[in-house]
């Protein structure tokens, strides 16, 4: 410890990166920047001669035959193949299948897109932004503005248009790419009091199913006339439209839906119905979004760019510091009634890859990982709510695939159906039985954060438990459990087929599933699964001296792969560390040192970089920071793509890098440890990152420089904690209410 080192100043209004803009308008739907609150999402692109607003919602999903799929009626042919795999036969498990085809879940897609199309007279000092801590989109130039926003109190998209006389033609328009043949399209257009109603009404093809869209057109000024299938307005001061999208089956109560678009608006008197409608949202979205933030050593003029030009600048401390409110601004107004899906909450296209799937052997869990430690209870509690409502499906899928009580998570879910029904012989996912284990731990952390159980998380806890009871029945020749069939995702061994036996990651989530369920169920139950978890075998270290994949003897280890499942127990668990278990760590940072990037997948990077900073090896963070950042992973939008070149659009990178690599290279924290600048690469010595929660209750200012580091710490409960710094170990007393101000020397 050495003198105290100050915190670096708070960027000028003028140079703040909590927005983005460019001085063009969004050609391609990928550019287009994003609005949302979690139900709602738009895509803004900014085109003041043709203003359009693609509008989606996180339950359009288009029905594919998996809304009918269950699980396959496994049960009575596992012990069969549990005997061949203890056998010895390396592919028995190819077998194991119902010999249904591979099933995609309902796949995401966009509803339609709200246009606005005037004459053109020029674009005169035309700019385009989005200002992360209001969720507005704007797009303005010489006499013309529009902004748009989804509330989050409201649950509406709102679309406000002002320009002195405004000409132009307003309509819903559902022709967007791989919009399918067959789709039933019908609109309507009414002259009300007010301005007008739209509504567009898209039934599936082959379905019951459909979608509504209802707009309500407010017209201050001129005069409105109909030309289907939308409106003229030519005269006017201003348009504000709100808008609406129901999925639903028979027919949607339209007049209904537009009563409650009016009663949006405020009640007479001389109340501007943007400014309130505004207000209302700021006062949930501003607070949460700026709970976190974080200021790095930065240069003003880079500051200022446009976000297309500043990511040309991959080492740019700027740049770092946009994407990190970029990040945490689209994990924020993807999360709601669901999390973010693949492609967060918004898509331009009906063909979106891998449906747009809620993807949980890795995806889900690398985006919403920043949730509990960035303060976003918003996002922990739309992850709650996916697992809960789906809890019933879990159920059969232990019976029916496992024979066993209690839960097992799908790997793959449209939201709707938590059914494991998507496998294949590649992809043989129902026999994972870890996703419960990784898809409760953020929901066990906001429990440690807060310091209090959630009645619903230990109920889901101790069904968990009762799974591994019924299916944890088999035991080696030195009388361990065995966890047979047993996958790591996505991978296999080098000399055997996907299904295996003891897989590192299937042990790690059995152990922990097992410990947790006992420390929230205190008595005969905890003793009992307390024996159960003892009984698991150890971790396996390979010829190479890394963590094997597979800890059972035999199986070889493929190394060039994309996942990092075998590393489960150093994140997101804490089973293996360099405090605890230095032999253990020091296998796994073997394992990660061996470890491909296989085909460049942004997730493949950063869950490399999230275990790595765990690790403490702060170059490899940096390494794998680079291969995103350079590597030409975001659109103008700052939402990112899963390969490099921005191929194919996807949340992975914008949800997970800033908000959650970031965050673990410098704070990272169990209910007992803390632990400061673990892992902090070269290329942002200097900075500050304000409010951190930890799992023990408090919350954290960090600063750092060349010159040393301070970091305040606030508890909300009295704790003694294990701090850990580059200089050592020691314990730390906390005492509610009362801060703590720690100086750390040199880094």
């Amino acid at each position: 410890m050495s003198a105290d080192a100050s915190l670096p100043a708070s960027p000028s209004p003028s140079s703040s990166p909590h927005g983005t803009w460019e001085s063009r308008p969004a050609a391609r739907w990928e550019d287009a920047f994003l609005s949302g609150n979690g139900r709602h999402g738009a895509m803004v692109f900014g085109d003041p001669n043709d203003n359009r607003v693609i509008v989606t919602h996180h339950t359009l999903v288009r029905p594919n035959g998996g809304e009918h799929a269950g699980p396959p009626e496994l049960a009575a042919q596992l012990p069969q193949l549990q005997d061949r795999l203890l056998a010895g036969d390396l592919t028995a498990a190819e077998e194991f299948t119902d010999g249904r085809p591979l099933q995609w879940v309902q796949p995401f897609h966009p509803a339609f897109q709200v246009r606005l199309r005037r004459p053109a007279d020029g674009e005169r000092g035309y700019r385009r932004s989005v200002d992360f801590t209001t969720g507005v989109a704007e797009a303005a130039c010489v006499g013309r503005r529009s902004r748009v926003f989804v509330s989050r109190a409201d649950d509406v998209i709102v679309q406000h248009v002002t320009s002195p006389g405004l000409r132009a033609d307003i309509a819903l328009d559902h022709r967007l790419p791989g919009a399918p043949e067959g789709l039933g399209v019908s609109d309507g257009v009414i002259l009300t009091p007010e301005g007008a109603v739209l509504t567009l009404r898209a039934r599936y093809p082959g379905s019951d199913r459909a979608y509504t869209g209802v707009t309500l057109a407010v017209v201050t000024g001129g005069r409105t006339t109909l030309t289907p299938p939308g409106i003229r307005v030519d005269g006017a001061e201003l348009v504000l439209l709100l808008t609406r999208v129901r999925r639903h089956t028979g027919e949607l109560d339209a007049v209904a839906e537009v009563q409650a678009l009016r009663e949006l608006l405020p009640d007479g008197g001389d109340e501007e119905p943007y400014g309130s409608l505004l207000e209302r949202h700021l006062d949930l979205h501003r607070t949460a979004y700026h709970r976190v933030s974080l200021t790095l050593d930065a240069d003003d003029t880079e500051r200022a760019l446009p976000g297309s030009e500043l990511l040309k600048r991959p080492k740019s401390p700027a740049l770092l510091e946009r994407l990190f409110a970029a990040g945490r601004y689209h994990l924020l107004s993807a999360a709601g009634m669901l999390p973010p899906r693949l492609t967060g909450l918004w898509t331009g296209d009906w063909d979106t890859a891998w449906s747009g799937a809620f993807t949980t052997d890795v995806n889900l869990n690398l985006q919403t990982t920043s949730a509990v430690a960035g303060a976003l209870p918003e996002v922990v509690e739309a992850h709650a709510a996916l697992i809960h409502g789906q809890l019933p499906h879990w159920r059969d899928n232990a019976r029916a695939v496992f024979g066993a009580r209690g839960i097992v998570a799908p790997p793959h879910t449209d939201g709707e159906s938590g059914h494991t029904y998507h496998f294949s012989r590649e992809y043989p996912l129902h026999l994972w039985t870890a996703g419960a284990d990784w898809l409760l731990k953020p929901l066990v952390d906001h429990d440690e954060a807060r310091g209090e159980h959630d009645p619903r998380l230990k109920a889901a806890l101790a069904e968990l438990a009762l799974f591994y009871e019924d299916f944890l029945a088999r035991t080696d020749e030195q009388g361990r459990l065995v966890v047979v069939p047993s996958y790591s995702p996505e991978n296999r061994p080098a000399n055997a087929s996907w299904g295996a036996v003891n897989a590192a990651m299937d042990l790690s989530a059995a152990r922990h599933a097992l410990l947790t369920a006992a420390a929230y169920h205190p008595g005969p139950d905890a003793d009992r699964w307390r024996a159960l978890a003892e009984r698991l075998p150890p971790h396996r270290v390979n010829d190479d001296g890394a963590l094997a994949e597979w800890a059972w003897p035999g199986l070889d280890d493929t190394y060039d792969h994309r996942h990092l499942s075998h590393l489960y127990g150093v994140w997101p668990l804490d089973e293996i560390n360099p405090y605890d278990t230095p032999d253990l760590a020091a296998a796994a940072h073997r394992a990660l040192e061996l470890r491909g990037a296989e085909n460049d997948s942004a997730h493949g990077h950063l869950h490399h970089a999230l275990v790595a900073a765990r690790l403490r090896d702060g170059e490899r963070v940096a390494h794998a920071l680079g291969q995103v950042l350079e590597g030409d992973f975001f659109h103008a939008s700052l939402m990112s793509a899963h390969y490099p070149r921005r191929d194919v659009y996807n949340a992975d990178a914008a949800h997970t890098l800033p908000p959650a690599v970031i965050v673990e290279t410098l704070i990272q924290s169990t209910p007992d440890r803390l632990v400061l600048l673990p892992a902090l690469p070269a290329a942002f010595p200097e900075g500050e990152l304000r409010g951190v929660r930890t799992r023990f209750g408090a919350e954290v200012d960090l600063g750092w420089s060349p010159a040393g580091a301070r970091a305040v710490v606030r508890p909300t409960r009295t704790h003694r904690v294990d701090l850990r710094t580059s200089s050592g170990a020691r314990p730390l007393h906390l005492r509610a209410g009362e801060d703590c101000v720690l100086t750390l020397g040199p880094q």
